[in-house]
């Protein structure tokens, strides 16, 4: 298994059609998923990965955006802990490498 990696960051809204909402991985962490990426990624590289906000852990894939990741908050994660644009957040996170 794959080294866990802990951030913090504040989740943002992606204003579009419908809101979507992101964390944004810093920068060391990007640096540290670009090692593997190439391993990785399925295509456009995404990179799968197992995440975990508070007690919720769900799978999802990271958008790669100027250099860096998003990873993706879905409702699911969102709604049951009150989450919303501009709160900070820790998450713990693996790349799925099958």
């Amino acid at each position: 298994m794959e080294p866990e990696l802990v951030f913090a960051g504040q989740v943002i809204e992606w204003r579009g059609l419908s809101p979507y909402y992101f964390v944004p991985v810093p920068d060391e962490e990007s640096a540290d998923l670009r090692e593997v990426a190439a391993m990785a990624t399925y295509g456009w590289g995404m990179i799968p990965v197992l995440a975990r906000i508070g007690e919720v852990a769900f799978e999802t894939s990271l958008f790669p955006k100027d250099g860096g990741y998003l990873l993706p908050v879905k409702d699911a994660v969102r709604r049951p802990q009150g989450l919303s644009a501009g709160d900070d957040v820790t998450v713990a996170m693996t790349v799925r490498l099958s």
